[in-house]
């Protein structure tokens, strides 16, 4: 089986605008996702799903640097970009990450690849379905047929969201979830705001410039309250918030 990784990528987030390309630890946050998932060695390629916008050439010029394929598309027809970006890079499967979650850990991405290589006939396979996770670190796989339908009968915030027609309209679709311990799924280490910021940059400050794994990072925040409080009042956009 074939999964190539996508991950989708712009410098016109509306809370946080640039955060994709900010310097955290003297990487990109973008090269720091680019790097777990090379260091999983899961996917058979990884690609770049950015805009056509004119903003995002400096997306495109990242890219470059890190030497990672990249396709430009809609700007708020996601899946559509997806879509275009698997046509130009045939798969099975395509890998889903979204380039504001420096802290993933290989191992968990690794992992998914694996059972998902490991069940046949599997459609869609998340770490969210049933969150343990802390949102940051989640990971997701949908095959080339189901993201097809998403493509053929989506509308609205589910051609924002990608995958979110696939789970939450499922059909025949055969969907799995893997669950973690411990349990952290109260914790939050994505990138969507400046208290996220904060947080991060003292993770990066403590650990330095490398990946850490999952119940590491859980341990230590759990250590520190002080730390998780940066962020614990930030609110997640609801699904329908595209």
């Amino acid at each position: 089986m074939r999964i190539v990784g996508i991950i989708q990528a712009r410098t016109g987030s509306t809370r946080l605008p640039g955060k994709v390309l900010r310097d955290l630890g003297g990487r990109s946050v973008l090269s720091w996702v680019a790097r777990a998932v090379r260091q999983a060695d899961a996917v058979d390629e990884l690609v770049v799903a950015t805009t056509t916008e004119p903003a995002d050439d400096a997306v495109v010029a990242e890219c470059l640097r890190l030497g990672l394929a990249w396709h430009r598309g809609p700007v708020d027809d996601v899946l559509g970009r997806f879509q275009q970006t698997l046509e130009l890079h045939p798969a099975d499967a395509v890998m889903r990450f979204t380039a504001d979650c420096p802290l993933l850990d290989p191992a968990i991405v690794r992992e998914a690849a694996l059972v998902h290589r490991a069940v046949p006939g599997l459609d869609y396979l998340s770490t969210s379905l049933t969150r343990t996770l802390p949102r940051g670190l989640d990971v997701e796989i949908v095959s080339g047929q189901a993201l097809a339908r998403a493509g053929r009968e989506a509308t609205a915030h589910h051609r924002v969201h990608v995958t979110s027609y696939v789970y939450t309209h499922p059909g025949a679709s055969r969907l799995l979830g893997l669950a973690y311990a411990p349990p952290a799924a109260d914790l939050r280490v994505t990138l969507d705001t400046e208290d996220d910021w904060a947080l991060i940059s003292r993770v990066v400050a403590a650990f330095g410039d490398r990946c850490v794994p999952y119940a590491t990072l859980v341990g230590w925040l759990r250590a520190r309250p002080e730390i998780c409080r940066l962020n614990a009042h930030v609110q997640q956009k609801a699904l329908q918030e595209a």
